[in-house]
């Protein structure tokens, strides 16, 4: 990186951290799902923390286990924290054929590649500590046909169909119900887990899922309960399959149809409905960065970042699956869930924290009123606006420069709109309007603040980057200075 790029890149942090002084809403004492964001990740994936639990494991077969567990979860749960998720999603943990958890064969064990009932325990207090909780996935039916209960003779019954080792429940045996239940109760308070995210619900009714939903908040009023599923239940956060197919199609190139972007959000806002949940790919699709390759448009880390933009601005609840931020790639299945590997590039991870460190830092921007100044062919402008500040997000996902004016009424008189990101200034011009410009495929955030002329919070915080850079530069010469020296005195 450049000195000049360097000292803008870090006075501009400085900035950021400087404007929350006077402008930031701290957090709200009771949060709701909108406030929160989840990394999805699969604990086989993520990170071997010990070999005592490496059973036949296989790192060159993708099909196999890899050796994730939840002593590498926990030694690597900074990483997850510094991205400013407040959710970490670790998929189903129950004993299971098959390293993602899709084949489960117990309710009640945990998996042994993933570690003991006591280490996973030591996973929640960890990410607790770090004031972030724990989801875990709970699958209803559609389990291997090894499952304790499946191979219990006096549950005959309890089964609808099998095929290809996979059983299903019936879901409307109210001795099924029942047994679920009890097991969900058992597993939430044994764990004291955050979340529960209800999986394969296979034509469940409603009522049943919703009274297990009633069951899981009876336990701690505070967890969230989500599906991956579309459901008419009273999820805290809803789902819609063609979500992460609407943020991909718009992102995956430059100049696409971004008219589709709030299907799924102007609801939330105008109906009283709970929030979306926001994805540009899952656990259960092809990775974004797939779509891109597959198609040649161009470079995945900028569309990766035009994606995570709108994924983690617009209202709702984002849903990032692990790997997004190292543009990890693959189709479907397991060639999408690689092995993380955490030796790469982090200007995505960089650009995820200062996304994140705003949106945590401002109720404003994960709750305030939302409104669309600008939508076309990729250009998207809104403006989220409480009381007590106002915002403005634009992300120019076009091949051109463009722009979108603003005018006094929208943010009121003697303001002045401040980038986040570049520091840029915006003042009202001769036109009467403030005009934001922005290059192609840049985003930025923009805090609509009083008038106030020189900013000498970047000034002062140029000033001090520029005297830390002298400092630094004086001690490498004196250092070198040194050395040479000393390498003269031994060659006499």
């Amino acid at each position: 990186m450049g000195f000049k790029k360097w000292i803008s890149a870090t006075a501009a942090s400085l900035l950021l951290a400087a404007s929350f002084q006077t402008a930031t809403i701290q957090a709200e004492e009771s949060r709701t799902i909108a406030d929160e964001s989840i990394y999805d990740l699969l604990v086989d994936r993520f990170f071997n923390g010990t070999a005592s639990n490496d059973i036949n494991v296989n790192t060159q077969d993708n099909t196999q286990f890899a050796g994730g567990d939840f002593t590498g979860l926990m030694s690597r749960s900074d990483h997850i924290q510094n991205m400013g998720f407040s959710i970490v999603s670790v998929g189903s943990i129950f004993t299971t054929e098959k390293y993602d958890g899709s084949m489960i064969t117990s309710y009640s064990e945990l998996e042994p590649h993933f570690g003991t009932s006591d280490e996973f325990k030591q996973v929640v207090e960890t990410f607790k500590e770090k004031d972030m909780t724990v989801m875990v996935d709970f699958p209803l039916s559609k389990v291997s046909e090894n499952h304790e209960w499946v191979k219990d003779a006096a549950k005959a019954d309890w089964i609808s169909d099998k095929a290809n080792g996979i059983a299903s429940f019936d879901l409307g045996n109210v001795d099924v119900q029942a047994a679920l239940k009890e097991a969900i109760i058992t597993f939430v308070s044994t764990y004291g887990v955050g979340g529960i995210r209800l999986t394969n619900l296979d034509g469940a009714s409603t009522e049943f899922v919703n009274e297990l939903i009633d069951e899981i908040k009876a336990i701690d009023s505070n967890i969230y309960v989500i599906s991956n599923e579309e459901s008419p239940a009273h999820f805290d956060a809803s789902y819609y399959e063609e979500t992460n197919k609407i943020y991909r199609n718009i992102y995956k190139n430059v100049d696409l149809d971004s008219s589709n972007i709030t299907k799924y959000v102007d609801p939330y806002l105008h109906e009283g409905q709970v929030p979306s949940q926001i994805m540009f790919d899952n656990l259960w699709t092809n990775r974004f960065t797939y779509d891109v390759f597959d198609g040649q448009h161009g470079h995945p880390p900028t569309r990766m970042k035009m994606a995570y933009a709108a994924t983690l601005l617009l209202p709702g609840v984002p849903v990032i699956q692990y790997g997004s931020e190292i543009a990890m790639n693959g189709k479907v299945g397991p060639e999408s869930h690689q092995y993380y590997n955490f030796k790469t590039d982090e200007e995505l991870i960089d650009f995820i924290k200062n996304l994140q460190s705003l949106r945590n830092q401002s109720d404003t921007l994960r709750s305030g009123d939302f409104e669309i100044l600008k939508n076309e062919d990729g250009f998207l402008a809104f403006k989220r606006e409480s009381e007590k500040e106002t915002w403005i997000v634009v992300i120019n996902n076009t091949s051109v420069t463009d722009r979108v004016n603003i005018s006094p009424e929208l943010i009121g008189e003697g303001k002045e709109i401040r980038g986040m990101f570049e520091s840029e200034i915006i003042r009202e011009n001769k036109e009467g309007y403030y005009p934001i410009i922005l290059d192609r495929e840049m985003v930025e955030v923009y805090q609509v603040i009083d008038e106030r002329g020189i900013n000498v919070s970047y000034l002062v915080a140029l000033g001090i980057v520029y005297v830390l850079f002298t400092v630094f530069v004086i001690s490498i010469v004196k250092r070198g200075r040194k050395r040479r020296a000393e390498q003269n005195t031994h060659a006499k």
